[in-house]
């Protein structure tokens, strides 16, 4: 009885020995081919990052190479672990992408060889994609509006941004949201594909910009003089120096009225420091103007009609 099986089934290997081989073979093939290509593939992407890395250092260096000398140091090596993280990132996106595509295909193409008609698989998956890239267009737009993010470095975790409502310290950066912190701490979580347009102010340098308002009697140039000691002073001190990328400038007369002649002062500083080196700064030119003598500018207030000033 075993035997009269037994033909029946030798009888059917024999007959499709050549195919089962031929079939198995090229699912060999096409298995050994996609895990090359991901592997391939990979690297490539690996290859990108790392030259993206040092791209952007180049560019760093060409575009604000005289206002930076003073970056290198800590301030450079995190510069530097930023643009790696970020690039690190995008490399694993990317990855996970490609891998998904590779292996797809090649699942399917498997199936074509173990005799599965793949079309409508290929029609199913066809008419999901379309489905769920209708019903989910805003996330895909926050996917993108992310992956570009990264990729053209806009902001970083620890920046200080402005993009529109939100302003604040970035706390976390997906590929989908952004933490923002703003100044009385609360956070805000802002979709990638809303930001419509972001001022970072942490980005390479920054300028710390004071406007002191003098008494119209001052004479403007012996107060220029006052101010550019002080400030000069102030860009020596030890705790200072290292923050500020250029010698601190005066602009010069940028407004007169009110009793009051306006004197503009720019601070090139390293980034995020800006508004430290601002409020220190004043209050050394207060120092320096209190002991020259030098009046700062009041109101002038109406002697007559409704809103004159009254005695007493």
């Amino acid at each position: 009885m075993s035997m009269i099986m037994a033909n029946p089934v030798g009888d059917w290997f024999s007959e499709n020995s050549s195919g089962l081989i031929s079939g198995t073979l090229n699912i060999a093939i096409i298995i050994v081919v996609a895990l090359v290509l991901r592997a391939v593939v990979g690297r490539v992407i690996d290859q990108l990052a790392r030259r993206m890395v040092k791209s952007r250092e180049r560019l760093t260096k060409s575009k604000v190479a005289s206002r930076i000398v003073k970056q290198a140091g800590p301030d450079a090596v995190s510069r530097t672990e930023r643009q790696r993280q970020r690039a690190e990132t995008i490399a694993s996106v990317l990855k996970s992408i490609s891998t998904f595509l590779i292996l797809g295909i090649a699942f399917v193409t498997v199936l074509s060889q173990v005799g599965i008609n793949i079309g409508p698989i290929i029609a199913s998956a066809g008419v999901v994609g379309l489905a769920i890239g209708f019903g989910a267009q805003s996330l895909v737009q926050d996917f993108l509006a992310g992956m570009f993010m990264m990729m053209e470095d806009q902001y970083g975790v620890g920046d200080v941004v402005d993009v529109g409502d939100a302003v604040g310290t970035v706390e976390a950066v997906t590929l989908r949201i952004t933490k923002i912190r703003d100044l009385d701490g609360g956070l805000w979580h802002v979709r990638n594909g809303e930001i419509m347009r972001v001022c970072n102010m942490n980005q390479d340098w920054a300028n710390a910009v004071i406007e002191l308002p003098l008494d119209y009697s001052v004479d403007v140039d012996h107060a220029q003089d006052i101010i550019q000691r002080s400030i000069d002073e102030f860009a020596q001190e030890q705790r200072n120096a290292a923050k500020i990328l250029e010698q601190p400038s005066i602009a010069g007369v940028v407004g007169i009225g009110n009793g009051a002649v306006t004197v503009r002062i720019m601070v090139t500083t390293q980034p995020g420091e800006q508004w430290a080196l601002g409020r220190a700064l004043r209050a050394h030119l207060k120092g320096s103007l209190d002991q020259a003598g030098i009046r700062v500018a009041h109101p002038v207030l109406p002697t007559e009609g409704a809103g004159a000033a009254r005695q007493g």
